[in-house]
Order: structure tokens, then sequence, then C-alpha cells
């Protein structure tokens, strides 16, 4: 029999949402990885939460970061969303194996996705195994591409259990 839990998880998995690469910085140090669960929740004022998994390293940095760099992951940027969603930052710094440039209030952001936005964290909320992050746009720049989904990345291993 299944219960109610492997029910719900049997029909998210089935949602093929679209994949960001969060990016943060503290002084010197820096963190990133991918995430899904994500979304836009006003319009005006413009606020969208960004969900980070409290096992990796971005979340631990996060919690004393300012803002966050939130990048639209182009349907191309395979290697990108590998790097961000395969790999740790507790083991390698991702951002010596990718191009980047320091962005408004001193986020990381990466050349690879010419979409994204920083955005300044309005405040921090438990949601289980994620702590969500509702941001609120401070500079962000729109450029071309598909978006990478989840079906795009369902074969990568995430850098720590989920």
């Amino acid at each position: 029999m299944n219960t109610v839990q492997q029910i719900f998880t049997k029909l998210t998995y089935e949602l093929n949402f679209p994949m960001f690469i969060v990016t943060t910085a503290v002084g010197d140090r820096r963190a990133g990885c991918m995430i899904g669960f994500a979304t836009q929740t006003s319009v005006n004022p413009g606020r969208f939460l960004a969900c980070l998994s409290r096992r990796n390293r971005t979340v631990r940095l996060a919690r004393d970061a300012q803002a966050l760099a939130v990048h639209f992951a182009p349907r191309e940027a395979t290697e990108l969303a590998e790097l961000f969603g395969g790999e740790t930052g507790d083991e390698i710094d991702k951002f010596e194996r990718c191009a980047w440039r320091e962005g408004p209030l001193g986020m990381p952001l990466l050349t690879g996705c010419p979409s994204w936005f920083v955005g300044r964290i309005c405040s921090r909320h438990d949601l289980g195994d994620h702590e969500g992050y509702l941001l609120q746009p401070v500079a962000a720049q729109h450029g071309p591409g598909e978006l990478l989904y989840f079906d795009d990345v369902r074969y990568i291993e995430p850098g720590h259990e989920a």
C-alpha cells in the first residue's frame, strides 16, 4: 500500500520545473548550487522565493549573506548544471572551474547565464529540508536562450545526498 508521502513524491516527480543556479558571497567566501524549488511570490513589489537545501555549503553561507544571485540557467549550460548541481563546495572551489564576475552587492555572476537577478534577502524561512530566502530584486539582466528544466538534468547526482 502506498503512503500519502509516497504518492506525493510520485506526483511531484512528474513536474518539470525550471532550474536555477544560486550564488552568494560573504567577504571573500563564495558558494553556489543548483536549485529547482523557486518561484515568484509577488508582482508589486517584486519578490522571489529561492529554496536552498540544508545539506549544502551554499545554505550555510547564505545564512550570513545580505543577498543572493539567481541565475536562470540556459538549456545549453549543462556543464554549469553539472558543476553547481553535481559537485559540492565542501570539496572543490566551483568558481575556479567556471567563468564569473563580481556583480551588484558583491554577488558572483556566472557569465554562462545571460539571465539573472540579484536579490536582497528580505527574510529566511524554515521549509523542512530546505531554507527559503525571500528576495527583493535590486539588479537584473535578461538575455537570450531557452531555460534548463528538471528533465534536462535528472541524471545529475547531487553533490550532497538528497
